[in-house]
């Protein structure tokens, strides 16, 4: 029984809504709810969901939509007025406490006048707006929202450019300014390595990597996902980005990530590299690395391009290698991994919140073993037909739009992983569960915990088919986190999952167990 409310012109914060939606899912007798705003994305993603009607095909993003699946008529009810009074309770507490917040950008400078950075999270359809008027009172911007337009994209970058200011984004959710993590981000040591990301995730994964080789981080910053992809964009963020570490003092080497970038673009930034007089770094995610030449070495994984910028820092050569665990372990592992399993067994479910993190190993397995399936991939033969069902060889990026309709990012609430893994246990034939588990302001407190009784349980069932699950996981994340790297790693350990240093290295491992059984 299904159940819609939509509401006009009631604008709700996004994130605010989904602490609303998450609750109106744990109601008794309720199947599935959604509280979200009517975005373009989200009546898209209701349409497919089918809890769709009418009035949601008409709403807009200024509308409130709560929309309800439940076992009755009037549970759907009930979870509807539970979530009207849920939203009148919130929004009342919020205007009830002690701490004035500002609601406009003009406000917010008067109260912090020195400020010189803002980030932007709204809707993104009033995101330049906003952006422009921070670029226009001299502010850099973190530019957090998505579904900006590439018009507005280039407009922005542009006026930005004329400015001498960064405007990071749109949907960049990742950096490290002066030594202070902005939105996702972890605790790193400072350094004297400066880091240009097009990707969020995979900032965080080099950084961390950065801090356990014994190097630090002067800047991080992120550029948005289509600032090297697009030619129009140019990727002009990168390049001021580069200039920006260039002139500063405290960076001796830069290193630059980015998923493929056009060609054009991608010339000039390695010019632009050329020109910096400093070592650099570079990683072009799924790309055959360039050769070594003058100042800049490439890189052929996440892992490696922080240990090679971590050596450049040193003054030391950085000596290539897939594990660094010795190989007679690497090989008991995979020995101890596959001996319990069954004939049936032979097929990878890589189950990741962090996008980059997901394209890495599917990268690493495609090269390797073939064809693998993804709601990532771009190959329109491999895209999953429902990326809430797997097949074969799977790799799925739960952090994708089609998830996180009207609830939170998985790396914020571990409970859209959780309901996969438990899905996932249901086939017979899954030999390797491979996962990251991502640390820092933005996450989860407990990532590791939240999902560890859902792990436990998916080992003891194939148990109970006369096999045998190996999950093998990555922490992204330091000890200066709040989570606690070495606490994250315990916890996954104590139900006998394997634990390993790097994304790429864990992906490698899972790789060795795979060709052993298939």
């Amino acid at each position: 029984m299904q159940k819609i409310l939509v509401e006009k012109d009631s604008y709700y914060d996004s994130v605010f809504l989904m602490l609303i939606n998450k609750e109106v899912k744990q109601f008794k007798g309720v199947k599935d709810a959604v509280v979200s705003m009517g975005t373009e994305v989200n009546v898209e993603l209701l349409k497919g969901m089918g809890l769709f009607n009418s009035e949601i095909e008409s709403s807009t993003p200024n509308d409130l939509i709560i929309a309800v699946e439940a076992e009755k008529e009037d549970v759907a009810e009930s979870a509807i007025k539970a979530a009207k009074e849920l939203l009148n309770k919130k929004k009342s507490q919020a205007q009830e406490g002690d701490e004035y917040r500002p609601v406009t950008l003009d406000k917010a400078v008067e109260m912090v006048p020195d400020a010189n950075l803002v980030v932007v999270s709204v809707p993104g359809n009033y995101a330049a707006r906003e952006v422009k008027k921070a670029l226009n009172k001299n502010l850099h911007v973190m530019l957090f929202s998505d579904n900006v337009s590439l018009e507005e994209e280039i407009e922005l970058k542009e006026l930005a450019e004329e400015k001498g200011l960064l405007m990071m984004g749109p949907d960049c959710g990742t950096a490290i300014i002066n030594g202070k993590p902005l939105c996702f981000a972890n605790v790193i040591s400072k350094g004297n390595i400066g880091i240009v990301a097009a990707s969020g995730t995979g900032l965080q994964e080099v950084s961390c990597s950065i801090d356990k080789f014994g190097g630090g981080i002067s800047q991080g910053i992120g550029t948005g996902g289509r600032d090297l992809k697009n030619s129009r964009v140019g990727g002009r963020m990168m390049r001021m980005g580069i200039a920006a570490l260039k002139n500063d003092p405290e960076t001796k080497v830069i290193t630059v990530i980015s998923k493929p970038p056009a060609e054009d673009v991608a010339e000039k930034v390695i010019a632009d590299l050329k020109k910096t007089g400093k070592p650099c770094v570079i990683h072009f995610i799924g790309l055959t690395p360039g050769e070594e030449s003058g100042n800049i070495q490439y890189a052929r994984n996440l892992e490696e391009a922080a240990g090679v910028a971590v050596a450049l820092s040193k003054g030391e050569t950085y000596k290539p290698r897939m594990f660094t665990i010795p190989e007679d372990e690497i090989e008991k592992l995979v020995s101890q991994e596959t001996k319990n399993m069954n004939s049936k067994q032979k097929y990878l479910r890589g189950l990741y919140t962090g996008g980059t993190l997901a394209d890495e190993a599917m990268i690493i397995f495609e090269k390797e073993i073939g064809n693998i399936y993804s709601n990532n991939q771009t190959n329109p033969d491999l895209v999953l037909d429902d990326p809430h069902v797997s097949k074969g060889n799977t790799i799925v990026d739960l952090g994708d739009d089609v998830f996180t309709v009207g609830r939170p990012h998985p790396m914020i609430d571990p409970s859209t992983r959780e309901e996969r893994i438990v899905k996932e246990t249901e086939d017979p034939e899954m030999a390797v569960m491979l996962l990251d588990v991502v640390l820092g302001y933005g996450s989860h407190e407990d990532p590791a915990g939240a999902i560890l009784k859902s792990l436990a349980d998916a080992k003891k069932k194939a148990e109970e088919r006369g096999g045998y699950l190996s999950i093998i996981a990555s922490v992204t994340g330091t000890n200066g986190d709040f989570q606690g790297m070495d606490a994250q790693k315990k916890k996954l350990e104590s139900i006998g999952c394997i634990v390993m240093p790097s994304n790429y290295q864990a992906s490698m491992l899972a790789l060795k167990i795979i060709r052993e059984v298939a």
